[in-house]
């Protein structure tokens, strides 16, 4: 927005800034502020790349967002960087850096082959009170940055590092609730399905002494002894996928998945494998969603479909988003009977997932012909 005729200059400073701290917080989750913050910065100083990092305790990034590079490129790049070179100085040095070539540091150390070329250089610590939580930086600004460009930089950082706490404030609230949550579906949990497991056990009893003197009584005893035991293992279905792991809130979800898969093909004669490419960290709904999908799909071909060779994909899609894919080779069915038959191998539990966070589900199969389901959810 330009600046009325007549108005002091930093006014547009000032005015890009409270745009960009209005923007970012919002009560969000961590990374969504972070990508925020580091688009803002690259916005209000005009660079044509940003990114920021919060380190963890073994030499690499716990998070990592950059800003003006194509999700084709990230890819391209490769793993996350290490904490070395220019990004290690300015995880320990409290002032900014302000350099015209990044490329003549004595701390550089190049670049990954697909990384794009940058020269002039602006890098800002996060502060957490008296510790360096993380670090901004830009990159190829027309012109350079200018003693102007770091004392926006410097204001906008102070409010990003309120935005940052706020936003792991909100997520810890988030977890609390969950965990509340947790134990009233564990007291749910043991009320439903209590009672429907007493029922079962008074009717088996019962069917039990009519064997001789009235079969077809006990038929229908028997009968309702499955019924009984159907509604107990939808109950125990309903809560356990209400209950995010917590492997998944610890390890994300590439390594879950890989974690899951591996016991599975422990545990089973058949093949199970995982491959994942180019899969960023996404929201924990939609996490949470893929996960329940993979953990039905590999179910169904593994108990149902007695599949030998089952191969679980994971790749990133543009707009950051994921696509799941989980191919069996199992018996297959016929899709349209089962659901005509009110069997829905947890078809629609699958696909009431896929719904909840915008994404779109679609299975494939007949029989003698294996099964292939296919998930894709957005990005934040």
């Amino acid at each position: 927005m330009d600046s009325p005729p007549g108005c002091d200059p930093s006014l547009k400073g000032i005015e890009a800034v409270s745009a960009a701290v209005l923007a970012m917080s919002r009560p969000l989750e961590v990374r969504e502020v972070l990508r925020r913050i580091t688009a803002s910065a690259r916005t209000l100083l005009g660079a044509e790349y940003a990114a920021l990092g919060l380190p963890d305790d073994h030499g690499g990034f716990a998070q990592f967002v950059v800003d003006g590079v194509s999700d084709d490129q990230w890819r391209a790049i490769g793993p996350l960087p290490r904490q070395h070179g220019v990004l290690a100085s300015m995880l320990h040095d409290r002032e900014p850096t302000r350099l015209k070539d990044v490329r003549t540091a004595p701390a550089f150390g190049g670049w990954p082959d697909a990384h794009p070329d940058m020269t002039d250089f602006l890098g800002m610590p996060i502060m957490d009170e008296d510790e360096i939580a993380g670090a901004l930086f830009l990159a190829n600004k027309p012109g350079g940055f200018t003693d102007h460009d770091e004392e926006l930089l410097r204001i906008l950082v102070a409010h990003a590092a309120l935005a940052l706490g706020n936003a792991r404030l909100y997520e810890r609230s988030r977890e609390l609730t969950l965990s509340g949550e947790r134990a009233r579906i564990a007291h749910d949990l043991h009320d439903a399905v209590s009672q429907k497991l007493f029922s079962l056990r008074l009717t088996a009893r019962a069917a039990a002494t009519l064997v001789e003197r009235d079969p077809a009584r006990a038929r229908d005893n028997l009968a309702e002894v499955a019924r009984l035991a159907a509604e107990a293992a939808d109950e125990l279905r309903a809560v356990v996928v209400e209950l995010r792991p917590a492997a998944l809130e610890e390890d994300g979800l590439v390594a879950t998945l890989a974690s899951q898969t591996q016991v599975l093909d422990r545990a089973h004669s058949a093949s199970v494998r995982f491959t994942a490419d180019g899969v960023r960290a996404l929201p924990a709904g939609q996490e949470s969603a893929v996960l329940r999908v993979a953990q039905e799909a590999l179910h169904n071909a593994l108990r149902h479909a007695h599949a030998t060779t089952v191969t679980v994909t994971l790749t990133g899609t543009p707009g950051r988003g994921a696509k799941l894919t989980v191919a069996d080779d199992g018996h297959g069915f016929d899709p349209e009977s089962v659901r005509r038959a009110g069997r829905h191998l947890g078809l629609v539990s699958m696909r009431d997932r896929a719904a909840a966070v915008g994404g779109r589900l679609s299975l494939e199969s007949a029989p003698g012909r294996g099964t292939l389901v296919e998930l894709e959810v957005p990005g934040a």
